[in-house]
């Protein structure tokens, strides 16, 4: 059997990796460390002699932890109409630490996770696992108790889903362009230029925290948006910019207060804003760093 320091000292290595993976599975920061403090106890108590890729086997504890909770979570609640916005990873415009990178990787934007969240939850991990962490379906199958062609099928059901989140532009540089043509015309009250950047099907959501985990409010549409952003012109004046898993965002911080009024996330796709998500609930901007704001 390992030693139980050295044990504790793999699991340290791997856990801004193991932090990411449940991350992705839960779609909220603190689950995500419940399920790494859980996953610990579990490893710590089990026979790791002969376990040969320990980094691996963390995944698989980790993963069956994150489907618990995630049955949990369903089992509370049914599933509401509109999905909540998952817990924004924010970082400075120069980029993420590499504890945040770890976090959201290449492409894990809020726009793909809120897709994620109305997934079953075995789809949920097999696809996480697969298609993100290029975990065997032999695996999968063992943590979901179905058969590999099984756990092949729910990664395939999953991905067609997925296929609908819309995938940001590649090149940073320009959706800020669009982002701050979004606010300069939000803040000139200029309706026709806030439609040129809107796409037609734009879909706006807005979190409170009065209906989690639901969304509280969603407007779709590039007038409805537009009309609900000139509704909130003067916010631009106090907007700080951020990344917000890795896209643009904005904190809004009036002049002399110490927390966020709210904070905003763009998926700008096609050189037009395809989704916002807005989070204005009190107790999860507290959450937020300020010192990420520039």
């Amino acid at each position: 059997m390992h030693d139980d320091q050295w044990l504790a000292e793999r699991f340290e290595e791997q856990r801004p990796r193991l932090r990411g993976v449940a991350y992705r599975l839960l779609g909220s920061l603190s689950e995500a460390d419940d399920a790494l403090q859980e996953a610990w106890l579990r490893a710590s108590r089990a026979d790791t002699s002969s376990v040969e890729n320990l980094a691996g086997w963390f995944t698989t504890v980790v993963a069956r932890v994150a489907l618990n909770m995630l049955r949990a979570r369903k089992a509370k609640r049914e599933e509401p109409l509109e999905a909540g916005i998952p817990d924004p990873v924010v970082s400075p415009l120069n980029g993420a630490d590499p504890e945040q990178q770890a976090l959201i990787g290449d492409s894990v934007g809020l726009a793909l996770l809120v897709v994620l969240d109305t997934l079953p939850p075995a789809e949920r991990l097999a696809y996480v696992l697969h298609d993100m962490f290029a975990v065997p379906f032999d695996e999968i199958a063992s943590i979901t108790d179905r058969s590999p062609a099984a756990a092949r099928q729910l990664a395939s059901r999953a991905r067609r889903r997925v296929q609908g989140a819309r995938v940001p532009d590649a090149d940073l540089d320009r959706q800020w362009s669009v982002v701050n043509a979004f606010a300069a015309a939000s803040r000139d009250g200029d309706f026709a230029a806030l439609i040129e950047v809107l796409d037609p099907d734009i879909v706006l959501r807005e979190d409170d925290g009065t209906e989690r985990p639901a969304a509280s409010a969603v407007v779709r549409g590039a007038r409805e948006v537009a009309g609900r952003a000139l509704m909130f012109s003067n916010m631009a004046l106090y907007a700080r910019l951020v990344l917000v898993n890795g896209a643009p965002g904005v904190v809004v911080l009036p002049e002399g207060e110490d927390r966020p009024f709210a904070l905003m996330a763009f998926t700008v796709v096609g050189g037009r804003v395809v989704e916002i998500n807005v989070m204005n609930d009190p107790a999860r901007l507290a959450e937020i760093d300020l010192s990420v704001i520039g």
